[in-house]
């Protein structure tokens, strides 16, 4: 836009809904977080409230409507440290969540995780081809309702994405309700063994695979095939018998304790060859940043899209940071069997962080470029980071006295704080991604996220209280019938008990790492013989293995059914719009099911428990009705947004001969 640069964009107002916003939604998320061991995404939901609140006042504009949806995104992402903290209770070495301790771990990763992320910009955002589906349904959001409301494409657009959004929180509603299933899986002998098939009824995830393309829905089906036809068949080969009465409970078993940990394997291996691949490109981004902040010390005049914080002033914050967090460190050592080694240990955790911190946050940034903030395994990442951290200090402690349950503190102690800045990083680029696309400052955008991580600081310990107050976790003495699981925060803690007491089965990340490293393999052959033509990205790959079968193929549906529309719309009369049209038909499911999600959180919180919507029983017609229902309205919205794309106004030749290029490699490309 010609005036972007007179438009304001942090702004007081802004900040402060921005940050109100931003700790009831981490709140929410704490709780579902520890309850289903699920998280939802905030940027979308908050970039819808920010319009309706914005629009009361004067010289509201899409920028600052976007510096909101940044400062509460942190909200969907921080609240993720959830997945580590409650460990350190679980385990009995906190008998609580103290204030001060938690909330810097959070504030602290938080913030390293903008830093180490700044550079990554040039490399990731501007410079790649990643999709950033979330990225790009918000900058949809965003443009169209600050859109010119006499426009008949904004209108059009505007009404494409409510009426999307009704349909799938309507759905949401339902399986909410249990009226409809919210998913359909089955379990079935397969190959002498016995594996597992469904998906979840979700329509966001059918607004993501319409997003992400083919290229990463295909990869992800790769994934699948891999886990659930090839390993996990043979892995329950031994276990399964005649009977068919434990068939679940076996395949689950197995699911959650072998095949995820050869999935951890494979990303873990295609986590770092995406490091090398990528390494160039963030050293040229680097030294862009260096370049730009020079001229902008010697008075040169710089665009307001490609001005972030100041290199000088990056490297600063993180070489600071590593003070408060080496205290940190120290003070936990304080009063245990560990402390002797206090220095040492301190010294080599900082050292960790700071090396781990900057490889973390690229790979997160890449994955969430992939596949989007909300649908990115960071689990996973979590796994990479507590082996790697409870490695260095195993080795460093060899031979001393440390008991082993103080060293699986500390280690999930250090790994919080790594992984504080992977959950940041990954929402980080997604963010950027969305001011990229509306015209937005990125060094705005990066403070105002700092903001939003301290906002989301303040209110996660006393949450992570009220939730150990109130119910507990599993397995811990006293824990009520209505103990929340936190099953993440079992798994880094189980992982970390596994490497100190030798009962971490390495054959299983070992064979995840040789799938990796085939399919790495596979996906240069494709890449060079088809000139790029074709691709299947190891970490997309990695992703299917790991993730439950529920998520993993709804995305390639979505991605195959965005496949066919856009192809389909680059022979209409104005194609680039039509193709957009679908963006935003695909920006409504998502849309819609995020706020139903924020308003189901807020439900469940207030009761205390089971959510008081689910007022029916499921049984075999729950799931008949939510099939009919599910496939009726992805039907519904695509017919529908078929219909507005025909009567968008005509392009010109030019624009139409660019749609049938990009709706014929696009999905396939990249």
């Amino acid at each position: 836009m010609d005036n972007g640069t007179q438009l304001r964009e942090l702004t007081l107002r802004g900040i402060i809904i921005g940050g109100l916003i931003t700790l009831v939604f981490t709140a929410a998320n704490v709780y579902l977080g520890l309850k289903v061991g699920l998280t939802f995404a905030t940027s979308i939901p908050a970039a819808v409230i920010s319009m309706a609140v914005l629009r009361k006042f004067a010289g509201h504009n899409v920028k600052e409507n976007n510096i909101v949806q940044t400062i509460a995104s942190a909200a969907g992402t921080l609240s993720a440290i959830i997945f580590v903290l409650p460990g350190l209770v679980m385990i009995g070495y906190w008998q609580g969540f103290p204030f001060w301790t938690t909330a810097l771990v959070c504030a602290l990763g938080g913030t390293l995780g903008v830093m180490f992320s700044v550079p990554l910009r040039r490399a990731l955002v501007t410079g790649s081809d990643l999709p950033y589906p979330e990225g790009v349904a918000a900058a949809e959001v965003l443009r169209v309702g600050d859109g010119d409301p006499n426009n008949e494409e904004n209108v059009k657009g505007l009404r494409t994405i409510v009426i999307g959004g009704i349909v799938s929180a309507f759905y949401g509603l339902l399986a909410a309700m249990k009226a409809a299933a919210s998913e359909i899986a089955g379990t079935f002998k397969f190959a002498k063994g016995a594996t597992m098939l469904g998906g979840s009824l979700s329509l966001a995830l059918i607004g993501v695979g319409h997003l992400v393309g083919m290229t990463v829905g295909i990869a992800m089906l790769t994934g699948v095939v891999i886990s659930f036809f090839i390993l996990l068949p043979w892995r329950t080969s031994s276990i399964v018998d005649g009977s068919v009465a434990d068939l679940s409970e076996i395949v689950s078993t197995t699911f959650a304790s072998e095949i995820r940990f050869i999935g951890v394997g494979t990303m873990a291996v295609a986590a770092l060859w995406t490091l090398i691949k990528i390494t160039g490109p963030v050293v040229k981004g680097v030294s862009a940043s260096l370049s730009s902040s020079r001229k902008r010390a010697a008075g040169t005049e710089v665009d307001v899209t490609e001005q972030d914080i100041p290199f000088p002033i990056v490297s600063t914050v993180i070489l600071v940071s590593m003070i408060p967090i080496g205290f940190l460190l120290w003070d936990f050592q304080r009063d245990t069997d560990i402390h002797q080694h206090a220095f040492a240990l301190t010294t080599i955790s900082v050292l960790f962080i700071l090396i781990a911190g900057l490889v973390i946050a690229s790979v997160c940034g890449y994955m969430a470029g992939l596949i989007g903030a909300s649908n990115s395994p960071i689990s996973s990442v979590g796994i990479i980071a507590v082996i790697a951290s409870a490695l260095l200090i195993a080795a460093f402690t060899a031979g001393t006295d440390a008991s082993a349950s103080s060293l699986v503190a500390y280690t999930l102690f250090t790994a919080a704080i790594v992984f504080g800045i992977a959950t940041i990083s990954n929402d980080n680029l997604q963010d950027l991604k969305t001011g990229q696309l509306v015209g937005a400052t990125p060094w705005k955008q990066q403070v105002a996220l700092v903001i939003g991580v301290v906002f989301g600081s303040l209110v996660i310990p006393p949450v992570l209280q009220l939730m150990l107050t109130g119910f507990g976790f599993d397995g811990m003495e006293g824990a009520g019938p209505d103990a929340l699981a936190a099953p993440q925060a079992v798994l880094m803690s189980s992982v970390a008990t596994g490497i100190f007491d030798d009962s971490l089965n390495w054959n299983l990340i070992f064979l995840g790492a040789a799938i990796g490293s085939v399919v790495i393999i596979i996906d240069e052959i494709l890449t060079a013989t088809t000139d790029k033509k074709y691709s299947l990205p190891p970490l997309a790959v990695g992703m299917g293995m790991y993730l439950p079968v529920s998520v993993t193929v709804m995305v390639p549906i979505g991605a195959a059914i965005g496949h066919f529309y856009n192809r389909w719309a680059s022979h209409q009369r104005n194609p680039e719009s039509a193709i957009r049209m679908g963006t935003l038909g695909a920006t409504g499911l998502i849309v819609g099911e995020s706020l139903f999600g924020v308003v189901n959180a807020g439900i469940i919180a207030t009761a205390q428990g089971e959510s008081p919507l689910e007022i029916f029983e499921e049984n075999a017609w729950t799931t008949l009705v939510g099939v009919v229902l599910f496939v009726a309205a992805i039907a519904f919205i695509y017919k529908r947004t078929a219909k507005a794309a025909k009567e968008l106004p005509i392009t010109a030749p030019a624009d139409a001969a660019a749609a049938a290029e990009r709706a014929g490699t696009v999905d396939s490309t990249k």
